[in-house]
């Protein structure tokens, strides 16, 4: 067990700071009386941003896990472990595998924040993906904003205020994280995970502030080895064959990932469905099954689709170093066998990186750039998946 509940949340000296004066002002309030008001320093609804990996989800527990613990958030109590696992009866953690969250979830969140907290202080509900939240569903969860029982608080996280629909973020009061520093996520994995320095401090400068991705690379070969062969990819780009090949790859690497999550969960969703329907018992269908099982088949593909869009996230971001450190050798803005001031992300692949830095010219790193973003765009905007990554691999080619 940390020593406090904020241990975690490394590099976000500020947002703790804000998130620790309001856990003491409720605290205030609590001791007043049953239902006084806790003070400015602290209100109902909270939006949590910050870059991917920064810390949304650990920051949001821990001021969750705070709330509860009668000292403050000390780390080693009941309510702590408990609020920080998921597993407190007050505190609600709400993690889409979707891409979205509907109005029957948020109906459901809603008739939760009514509900006297069972242990006394708080009744906590945190959205870790508030971003997704639909504008049907946003309208629902208005009113419990605009109206909100006195010992119920919200904790929306999202990367950025601008990701959430206006009229919920203009009822909740932001806390903005930041890309934790190399050193502070080193030192966590060395802390938490048990990683020595060195691969620590190699993870965190390749994972470039994304703590979760830091510890993948620090502590899974698989995960290492992937990005060795997507930071490969580019000079193996000489034919429009090599490119429909890559692109293929890369898609289909990502949808065996997200079977191998998805699979299983969707075999154990049917059969408890189709338990709770009774045909597993009946020799006909029950009313409504077909449109049920229909509904269930459909929310499956939504979190296929969310996985294996994440998988070829994850290989644009690796691109994007790549290219990242080219262009910064290509202007001289690092020295790549320096050791002093700002270096290469991917600082073991610096010969390859200073052999495509002169193979290139600025302008057409930048392209490459342009490219990748284009490619994240048009993946979000549910441009099919081996179309975009097909014409990225022809942008990013040298033939």
């Amino acid at each position: 067990m940390t020593a406090d509940v904020w241990a975690d949340v490394v590099g976000q000296g500020n947002a703790v700071g804000t998130l620790r004066r309001a856990v003491a002002a409720a605290a205030a309030g609590l001791r007043r009386g049953d239902d006084a008001e806790p003070g400015h320093a602290m209100t109902h609804a909270w939006l949590i941003t910050g870059p991917p990996g920064s810390g949304r989800s650990n920051a949001a527990r821990a001021f969750a896990a705070a709330l509860e613990c009668a000292d403050g958030g000390c780390g080693t109590c009941n309510d702590c472990a408990t609020a920080l696992s998921g597993a407190h009866p007050d505190v609600t953690v709400v993690r889409t595998e979707k891409l979205s969250i509907g109005i029957g979830q948020v109906r459901d969140l809603a008739l939760r924040a009514a509900t006297r907290p069972v242990r006394g202080r708080w009744q906590v509900i945190i959205v870790e993906d508030a971003d997704r939240i639909t504008l049907e569903a946003a309208n629902a969860l208005l009113k419990t904003l605009e109206e909100p029982p006195p010992r119920t608080v919200w904790v929306l996280c999202a990367p950025s205020a601008d990701n959430v629909i206006m009229t919920i973020r203009s009822r909740t009061r932001e806390v903005r994280l930041v890309t934790p520093p190399d050193d502070a996520v080193a030192a966590l994995l060395v802390r938490r995970d048990g990683v020595d320095g060195a691969t620590a401090a190699r993870a965190a400068r390749a994972a470039q502030g994304h703590i979760g991705r830091a510890r993948a690379l620090a502590r899974d070969a698989q995960a290492r080895d992937r990005r060795a062969r997507v930071l490969a990819l580019p000079a193996t780009l000489t034919s429009l064959e090599a490119c429909l090949t890559a692109a293929s790859e890369l898609v289909d690497t990502s949808k065996k990932d997200a079977a191998a999550i998805t699979d299983p969960l969707d075999a154990s969703e049917r059969a408890a469905l189709e338990e709770a329907l009774g045909l597993s018992t009946r020799g006909t269908k029950a009313r409504g099954a077909t449109t049920a099982l229909n509904e269930l088949e459909k929310e499956q593909k939504l979190r296929s689709t969310r996985l294996v869009r994440d998988g070829l996230d994850r290989v644009l971001t690796e691109l994007t170093t790549w290219y990242r450190d080219v262009l910064a050798v290509q202007l001289g803005a690092v020295e790549p066998a320096g050791d002093d001031g700002p270096g290469l992300v991917n600082a073991e692949l610096a010969d390859a990186v200073v052999a495509a830095a002169a193979a290139l010219t600025p302008e057409a790193t930048l392209r490459r750039i342009d490219a990748v973003l284009v490619a994240r765009t048009r993946i979000d905007g549910n441009v099919a998946p081996q179309l975009a990554m097909e014409a990225l691999m022809i942008d990013l080619a040298h033939f």
